[in-house]
């Protein structure tokens, strides 16, 4: 099964908000917002990374 990297990226935001969003209504991200973000970052430019080293084989 081969996802096109539109569709990929599309469903990581759905995900990633989807993640923040719950956070959110438990009351966890009131003081650490900014931080909350960097770990979502970090783990879409690992796969970004991935994608591209991991295509050619």
């Amino acid at each position: 099964m081969k996802i096109k990297k539109r569709t990929f990226d599309l469903i990581f935001i759905i995900v990633s908000t989807a993640i923040l969003i719950t956070l959110s209504e438990y009351g966890l991200l009131e003081k650490y917002m900014a931080f909350a973000l960097i770990p979502i970052l970090i783990a879409y430019q690992l796969g970004q990374y991935s994608e591209r080293k991991f295509k050619n084989e």
